[in-house]
C-alpha cells in the first residue's frame, strides 16, 4: 500500500502570510485579529483531517529591499503580525485531534521561559503541541532585542545547540516520571526528592532549574525545523522529527530528503525518525479551466514588490540594487543561505537578476504550485511523494478560507479514494499520531541522554 500523505496548513498570525497583494482579493475573508476566525479555521482543518497547523513567525520587519520597510507595510509582508502562541488554546479547545506547530526562535527567547510556555501548551492541548525551532534571520529583529547587528549564521546554530541542551534538561530530566504523586494521605503533591536542578552553565545560558512545570503528555514537544543550509541540515538531522523544506524540482527535493535522512543515521537515529514536509501551493477547481481562472485572478491582484521584500529578508540580497541583465552570483550572507544558493550554486544554469525577479514574483515562485482539477492535484501530490521521498506537504494559503476549503472539499476525498490519505485520526498525542510509539522521544534521540539527571 502506498504511503499515506501527511498535511499541515502553513499560516501566520498576521494580515497576510506569503500571498502578497491577495489581501485585496474579493474572496479573501482573512481576519487575523479575530479569535472566532482562527477557531473556525481549526475546525475546518480538523474536518479535513489535517495533521497540524504550522504557524510561521518573525520578530522584525522585512526591510532589506530598497533599504526600507515601506514595501512590507504597503503589501502586508508578514506585518502587522501578532503572537501565534496565544491562539492555540482556543483552537485546541474547539478540536480534538489537530496539532499545532509554533515557531519560536532560540536567539531571542530565554530557554527557561520558553520551556514553561511549551509545557503549558502541551498540557492544555492534550499533547498536541510542536515547536518549530528557528534561529531567526532578520537584522531588524536583532535590533528589536538590543543588538547592534544580527548574530552570524553558523554562530546562531551553535547557540541553538546549547539552547536545545537546556530545554532537554528541563523537559526530560528535571522531573522524574513519578515525581507527581498527589498523595492526599501524606499531603504531598510532588515528591521533592524526584525534582532536580539542571545546573546548566554554558557559553550562552546559565539556568539553575528545576523546571517549574510538571511533565506534560509529550514532555518535549514535537520538534520541527526548516533550515536548508548545510549547517541547518546538520541541526535538523540531529534534533528534528519533522523537517520543512521548500520545493523547486523533484531532483533538488530528493537531494534534501536523502541528505537529511543520511545525516540522521550518522547521528545514531533512523531514517524513519524524520518526517519531511514540502512547502507547496495548491490552486484547485472543479475543472482545470476553473483552476486556471482562479490563478489568473490571483496573479492579476498579486503584488510586484511584496515578494521582493520577502526575498530580501530571506536572502539578505536587495534585488532592486542590481541591473536585471546582470547575472546572479552567490553572495554569503547571515540570512537564509539556501535562498541565495537556490538561484546560484544550486541552479542548473546561470540566471540573470531579471529572471530571478520574475520567478520570485510568481505565485508558487518560492515553492511548487500544483494546479488543476481535484484529480490532477491528487496526481501532482502523488508524483511529488513518489519521486522525492517526502512524507507530506505544508500547504501555503493564497486566499482564506478558500485555499484550505478547496483542499478539504475537493482534493481530500480523491486522495482518500486512492488510499493515499487517512479516513480518521489515530489516537494519542501529536507525536503518537505521526510516529506511533509511546508519545515520548525515542531513546536514540539526543534529548534522551538528559533523562537521568543526578
Amino acid at each position: 500500500m502506498a504511503k499515506k500523505i501527511l498535511l499541515n496548513a502553513f499560516d501566520m498570525n498576521s494580515a497576510m502570510h506569503n500571498a502578497h497583494g491577495l489581501w485585496r482579493h474579493p474572496l479573501n475573508q482573512r481576519n487575523y485579529t479575530s479569535l472566532d476566525y482562527w477557531v473556525e479555521q481549526a475546525k475546518l482543518l480538523e474536518r479535513g483531517l489535517f495533521d497540524a497547523i504550522f504557524f510561521a513567525d518573525v520578530l522584525g520587519y522585512y526591510d532589506t529591499y530598497q533599504g526600507s520597510r515601506d514595501a512590507a507595510l504597503r503589501d502586508a509582508v508578514q506585518v502587522p503580525n501578532n503572537d501565534p502562541t496565544l491562539l492555540i488554546s482556543a483552537m485546541a479547545y474547539a478540536t480534538k485531534h489537530l496539532g499545532f506547530a509554533v515557531t519560536v526562535p532560540t536567539t531571542y527567547e530565554m530557554p527557561f521561559a520558553h520551556a514553561r510556555r511549551m509545557s503549558t501548551l502541551d498540557h492544555l492541548t492534550g499533547g498536541r503541541i510542536g515547536w518549530n525551532i528557528v534561529t531567526s534571520f532578520l537584522p531588524s529583529a536583532a535590533r528589536n532585542f538590543g543588538m547592534d547587528k544580527m548574530i552570524a549564521h553558523d554562530d546562531r546554530y551553535e547557540m541553538a545547540e546549547e539552547y536545545l541542551e537546556v530545554v532537554y534538561k528541563l523537559w526530560e530530566g528535571s522531573w522524574e516520571d513519578d515525581a507527581v504523586v498527589r498523595d492526599l494521605a501524606r499531603g504531598m503533591y510532588a515528591d521533592p526528592a524526584k525534582v532536580h536542578e539542571i545546573r546548566h552553565e554554558g557559553a550562552h545560558f546559565r539556568v539553575a532549574g528545576p523546571h517549574i512545570s510538571e511533565p506534560s503528555p509529550q514532555r518535549t514537544p514535537l520538534l520541527l525545523q526548516a533550515g536548508a543550509s548545510g549547517r541547518g541540515r546538520e541541526f535538523s538531522a540531529k534534533h528534528a522529527e519533522c523537517v520543512f523544506i521548500d520545493s523547486h524540482s523533484f531532483e533538488s527535493t530528493k537531494f534534501y530528503v536523502d541528505d537529511i535522512r543520511a545525516k540522521a543515521v550518522a547521528n545514531g537515529r533512523r531514517p524513519e525518525d524524520v518526517k519531511v514536509f514540502m512547502a507547496t501551493n495548491i490552486v484547485v477547481g472543479r475543472t482545470r479551466e476553473e483552476a486556471e481562472e482562479k490563478l489568473r485572478e490571483m496573479t492579476r491582484l498579486s503584488s510586484p514588490e511584496g515578494p521582493l521584500a520577502l526575498y530580501g529578508g530571506f536572502s539578505g540580497i536587495d534585488l532592486s540594487q542590481y541591473d536585471p541583465d546582470d547575472y546572479m552570483g552567490y553572495k554569503a550572507t547571515d540570512h537564509g543561505q539556501a535562498s541565495v544558493a537556490r538561484f546560484t550554486t544550486q541552479s542548473e544554469k546561470r540566471l540573470k537578476v531579471g529572471e530571478v525577479i520574475e520567478t520570485v514574483r510568481k505565485i508558487g515562485g518560492r515553492n511548487s504550485l500544483i494546479l488543476g482539477s481535484p484529480e490532477e492535484v491528487a496526481d501532482g501530490m502523488q508524483a511529488w511523494m513518489e519521486n522525492t521521498g517526502i512524507d507530506g506537504f505544508n500547504l501555503a494559503n493564497l486566499i482564506l478560507p478558500g485555499t484550505f476549503q478547496d483542499v478539504v472539499d475537493l482534493v481530500v476525498p480523491v486522495l482518500q479514494e486512492r488510499g493515499l490519505y487517512k479516513t480518521e485520526y489515530d489516537p494519542g498525542t501529536l507525536r503518537e499520531k505521526l510516529f506511533g510509539g509511546s508519545g515520548r522521544l525515542p531513546e536514540r534521540h539526543p534529548a534522551a541522554s538528559f533523562r537521568n539527571l543526578p
